[in-house]
């Protein structure tokens, strides 16, 4: 597997070339790194515009996915709002409405898409939620809710997997939707390693039409290295858009750094990583079938994320982050009811046994009674566009009761809003609100 970006950069780093062009530092060392941190000088292709090296890179990244795939440097974000964008294209060139169905527990880039875009939602909020972080949906349900509509959306758009490592039928809704002529679109950023398992389970193997992974989630790359995969099904009609797509939602200087790190990605992937992973795989489940004995409740099905539910071993998932934290063990997310842990190859075999050691120490202690709110639907009073670009203040959430939501108030992670933009902030939504620690929030004036 060539690295094709990485050798150009490497060659003219190790030239004694006067730098009169950006970036400023000039090559010069502050943090270490800035002799590989380039722009688009002569042979350094351009991602938007790629016909040189970076194309090259893609092409190898495209084999290994077996599909059209394409970098962002900005992460899922940006690969999430291109996405969005080629479905309007794909509605447009078919003569249809812009409708999209999507599962409630959509990333906040989600909405921002919806307000850039300017494309219709319909919310999924399928059949059981355990936390808004989650959103249950099977083919039936997909099924049950197309054939009630009149007019059919152009695509359907999920989270899978989740933050809690749950993951939807992906091949189940894809036979679905494709009988009744919809797009599937997954947001798949903890997911890109699902494509090297033995088995591959990731959605461009399973039926999705248009999908996106962040690569640095779960792969060896510098964080907001991601990708966009389009699929055969749609490739004809889109993959030449793609580019364009990206290029409308990202600076026009692309990170060189980041981009090395997608090209290495490809060598590294290629150089044994399948079988680390499947090691990898082997190892995490026997650590999960170790806290289930130890009486843990574990959630979601992900293969390289251990997901706890907390209250029933005696503690919020916050006090336990903050216990093993003490241990030098760090999560990747936590709130009252759930505690998130992330694992790669990158990850020895003596820090598993230390991580699950340190959790396997921590004594159980009686069941939290206290659930939850009830997670329930809010009422939409105003586009989310409308509310998006609407004259707003930000307020305490005490104070929200009846008012209308105009911003996304929820951080990253988990980034899953609770309330959208363009809905009615009822008590329900306001109980949230404070359980999960949100003070303020902006709403319509």
């Amino acid at each position: 597997m060539t690295t094709p970006i990485c050798d150009f950069v490497r060659r003219y780093a190790q030239s004694s070339s006067i730098r009169l062009h950006m970036p400023g530092h000039k090559g010069i060392n502050l943090l270490g790194m800035e002799r590989f941190d380039i722009t688009e000088i002569d042979g350094a292709d351009s991602l938007y515009e790629a016909g040189g090296i970076i194309a090259q890179s893609e092409a190898n990244a495209s084999a290994l996915f077996g599909c059209d795939t394409y970098y962002s440097t900005e992460g899922s974000s940006q690969c999430i709002r291109a996405m969005l964008y080629l479905a309007c294209i794909y509605a447009r060139q078919n003569g249809r409405r812009p409708v999209i169905l999507a599962a409630r527990n959509a990333h906040k880039t989600f909405l921002s898409a919806a307000a850039l875009v300017e494309f219709d939602v319909e919310w999924l909020y399928g059949e059981k939620q355990q936390s808004y972080l989650s959103c249950s949906i099977s083919a039936e349900y997909i099924e049950n809710i197309l054939t009630e509509l009149t007019e059919k959306p152009v695509a359907v758009y999920l989270t899978s997997p989740d933050y809690l490592g749950n993951v939807a039928d992906i091949k189940g809704i894809a036979e679905i939707c494709h009988r009744h002529g919809i797009l599937l679109l997954v947001d798949n950023a903890h997911g890109a390693y699902l494509k090297f398992l033995p088995q591959s389970r990731h959605p461009a193997d399973l039926g999705a039409d248009i999908c996106c992974d962040s690569a640095h989630k779960t792969l060896p790359v510098l964080t907001g290295g991601a990708y966009l995969h389009i699929l055969q099904t749609v490739a004809e009609k889109l993959s030449p858009l793609a580019k364009n797509a990206l290029a409308m939602f990202g600076s026009t200087s692309p990170s060189y750094i980041i981009m090395q790190s997608l090209d290495m990605a490809n060598k590294y992937i290629t150089d044994g990583y399948k079988k680390e992973l499947e090691k990898l795989c082997g190892k995490v489940e026997d650590i999960k079938n170790i806290l289930i004995q130890k009486g843990l409740q574990l959630a979601g099905q992900e293969p390289l994320k251990i997901t706890i539910s907390t209250k029933s071993y005696g503690y919020t998932g916050t006090q336990l982050a903050e216990m093993l934290q003490q241990k030098n063990i760090v999560c990747e997310f936590c709130d009252p009811d759930f505690i998130v842990f992330m694992f790669t190859p990158q990850i020895t075999n003596e820090q598993l046994d230390c991580f699950a050691d340190a959790l396997c120490s921590i004594p159980q202690k009686a069941l939290i009674a206290e659930k939850p709110p009830q997670f329930a639907k809010t009422e939409k009073l105003i586009p989310i566009r409308e509310a998006a670009f609407s004259l707003s203040e930000e307020i305490p959430v005490e104070k929200a009761f009846g008012k209308v939501l105009a911003a996304a108030s929820v951080g990253c992670p988990p980034a899953v809003p609770i309330v959208v933009c363009g809905e009615m902030i009822d008590e329900k939504a306001v109980e949230c609100f404070k359980y999960y620690g949100i003070k303020k929030c902006w709403v319509v004036k």
